[in-house]
């Protein structure tokens, strides 16, 4: 099994000074960066393959890397165009994503509980999988998963009218795909980018995916197990006052 993560964006969003402006995986939580609790938390569900997308200030993430000494060290592929969306990011890993065995894709910007890892990875057989949180704030920036019969209906910010579900939660940003769905996004990911869509985020070809119906896929729900994605500065103070004083490790 293969672990990508996601970590090319500038995160602009959080209002970092200017000549402090470094990439989110390096925020620092109970003196840990998130990418060092990644590595850790793959580590304790037996996931050593990892390969790191990333782009703004890759420097000082190669930096972490070499601080931390971390073995097997993880592979890097660069995103050139991280300014755009992260549709670019998930292309720039294609090989990763095409070379055979189970896929894991994560956002590099979230802070997580060790029983979400253990929910991603879990069982033997080669699967598709998303996670899902059911308790969530309401609003247009959460990623929501809606379901009709177990089954995924829709995958966006935003909902359109008229939608007929029987359950929805947040999505928590992290995937798992078996081999045919793993090369079958990276099809989708490459349609994006031929088309001259790499502005737009990869969750549109994951739904894509989803909706098309092509690859079976499980929805793991987590809901009750602590993690936070980090996009504004208000999110930084909850991870650390709320998030972390409640997280089960496993490292």
């Amino acid at each position: 099994m293969r672990a990508i993560i996601l970590a090319a964006g500038r995160g602009m969003r959080l209002q970092q000074l200017e000549d402090e402006h470094f990439p989110k995986c390096l925020l620092r939580f109970g003196g840990m960066s998130l990418i060092e609790r990644h590595l850790r938390l793959l580590k304790a569900v037996g996931v050593d393959e990892v390969v790191l997308a990333l782009g703004f200030r890759h420097d000082l993430v190669t930096d972490e890397l070499d601080r931390l000494q971390w073995r097997p060290r993880p592979e890097i592929v660069l995103n050139p165009q991280f300014e755009l969306g992260s549709v670019l990011t998930v292309h720039a890993a294609a090989d990763a994503m095409t070379r055979g065995g189970d896929v894991l894709l994560m956002d590099a910007d979230v802070l997580y509980d060790a029983r979400i890892a253990g929910a991603l990875v879990a069982g033997e057989r080669p699967v598709n999988r998303l996670l899902i949180d059911r308790e969530f704030e309401a609003g247009d920036e959460p990623v929501k998963v809606c379901l009709r019969g177990g089954v995924p209906v829709e995958f966006r910010k935003v909902l359109g009218s008229g939608l007929e579900f029987d359950t929805i939660g947040e999505s928590v940003g992290f995937f798992r795909f078996d081999e045919g769905g793993a090369r079958r996004l990276a099809a989708l990911i490459e349609g994006y980018a031929a088309r001259g869509q790499g502005h737009l985020p990869h969750e549109e070809a994951v739904r894509d995916l989803l909706l098309e119906r092509s690859q079976a896929v499980e929805v793991a729900d987590i809901t009750g197990a602590p993690w936070i994605e980090i996009d504004f500065p208000s999110d930084v103070i909850r991870a650390a006052e709320e998030i972390l004083p409640m997280l089960q490790s496993r490292y």
